[in-house]
């Protein structure tokens, strides 16, 4: 057998050598080569080609609404493939068990209170650590970790706290995934609510709430996601950018049974904070019927938000009967009270832009700012020139464009929230001017030393 091949590979040499073959004979064997390859590359023969079939399908349509096997097919495949990644995450007993570990190989010397681990103890914990942990022991997750050891250790706590903070990611990943009906990714109010209704029990900060107060707390919660992580409105959220920010730290703080009185107040999610907001509402609505008229919303806050802009708020945000319902005064809330933040700006500056240009102009500042003169001549108070007032936004804004101001523009600035009290409370306005008066007079007693 073993000379066979031999021989005919010889065979095939001196065929190649064979001096009868013309030039002409041997070009026209390649061309037809040419072209068999060439018409089989361009897919002349698919059938043929057994990759074709291999090639795995990529591209499943989404069962419709009437295939309830479907549907119900692709639910519970996902309720599985959830489950079986919630079993691939360390539970606490693995958590301890890697703790233990990394406590044993810690190495030396000791400086300061850390506890430091080199790489090759790093790596011999990794091994003994078991699979699920396979994934933190890189050297890349090290190097990440690595500040100014000199003996080019890390931190076994910062270390653990990072592995701890993953694996919370995925188990929330994973909870809210569960919510994710349609399976997209995607979580629409309805499934937003739901999670959180059902999370309530969990967090011993809100033991207290009557449970017939759940469904404002779900709805004031809710809210929140959607006005920050929703600006356009679509009914929507990506679990990525539920993840991604920070509410759901928020909201999970509310475990720590021993919450601190001002961590609960700048908790919006809180329960004093939850009641506080939905307390303001049912004090403006002085009817009682639920909603709030313009005149009940004019007492928000220090009830010094001008009339001008009231009307707007009427005019753009949802309405009932010309009133407002819960969830709306909701996003009024989170904008007023956020005024630094993009998504509050945003739906500041629409109010604003009264005729829909996409940029506030001379025009529109003077329309909100005649309001705030009337106001303080019925106060008693000087009037301000818009002149100067126009001026100054136009120097603390810095637009793009001299006269046009646009969102982008009052974002960057990182002045909105001045601008947008001066021309829409007359608070606002005049903690502004006096603040003016009091860094006036800070530069009055310096320049007398200067003179000196």
């Amino acid at each position: 057998g073993g000379m066979d091949w031999k021989r005919s590979l010889r065979g095939r040499l001196a065929a190649h050598r064979d001096p009868k073959r013309s030039e002409q004979e041997l070009k026209d064997e390649e061309m037809e080569l040419f072209t068999k390859y060439y018409t089989e590359w361009k897919g002349g023969r698919k059938s043929d080609n057994a990759s074709y079939t291999n090639i795995p399908r990529f591209y499943y349509r989404l069962p419709a609404e009437d295939e309830v096997l479907l549907q119900k097919l692709r639910e519970e495949s996902r309720a599985v493939f959830l489950q079986r990644k919630s079993r691939e995450l360390l539970d606490n007993e693995e958590l301890q068990n890697l703790w233990f570990l990394l406590d044993k190989h810690q190495t030396s010397p000791v400086i300061g209170e850390e506890a430091m681990i080199n790489y090759e103890n790093f790596l011999k914990v990794g091994e003994k650590a078991g699979p699920k942990c396979k994934q933190f022991f890189t050297a890349k997750i090290f190097a990440k970790l690595l500040h100014n050891d000199p003996y080019g250790r890390v931190s076994i706590m910062q270390f653990f706290n990072y592995v701890m903070r993953k694996v919370w990611l995925h188990q929330t990943r994973i909870g809210l995934s569960l919510y994710d009906v349609a399976g997209q990714g995607y979580l629409r109010e309805s499934d937003l609510e739901n999670y959180i209704l059902e999370l309530i029990p969990t967090l011993p900060q809100l033991d207290g709430l009557e449970k017939s107060f759940y469904s404002f707390y779900v709805c004031t919660a809710v809210r929140k996601f959607f006005f920050f992580l929703d600006p356009l409105r679509t009914g929507k959220i990506k679990i990525q950018d539920i993840l991604a920010c920070s509410f759901l730290d928020d909201l999970l703080e509310l475990r720590d049974e021993e919450l601190s009185k001002e961590s609960q107040e700048t908790n919006w999610f809180s329960a004093p904070s939850a009641l506080r907001v939905y307390g303001q509402y049912l004090n403006l609505d002085k009817d009682h019927n639920g909603m709030l008229s313009k005149e009940e919303l004019s007492r928000y806050g220090t009830g010094t938000l001008t009339n001008i802009f009231l009307d707007r708020v009427f005019q753009e945000c949802l309405t009932y009967d010309g009133e407002m319902d819960y969830k709306t005064y909701l996003d009024f809330v989170l904008a007023l009270e956020n005024r630094k933040e993009p998504a509050a700006l945003q739906y500041i500056f629409k109010l604003l832009d009264i005729e829909n240009k996409g940029y506030l102009n001379v025009f529109s500042l003077n329309y909100f700012f005649r309001a705030i003169q009337e106001q303080m001549k019925i106060h008693g108070q000087e009037p301000v020139s818009f002149q100067d007032v126009k001026d100054e936004i136009f120097d603390m804004v810095k637009p793009k464009d001299p006269y046009k101001i646009s969102l982008q523009d009052l974002i960057n600035s990182s002045q909105g929230d001045t601008v947008t009290s001066i021309l829409i409370d007359l608070n606002g306005f005049w903690t502004y001017e006096n603040r003016e008066v009091l860094v006036a007079s800070d530069n009055d007693s310096t320049a007398d030393i200067d003179d000196t």
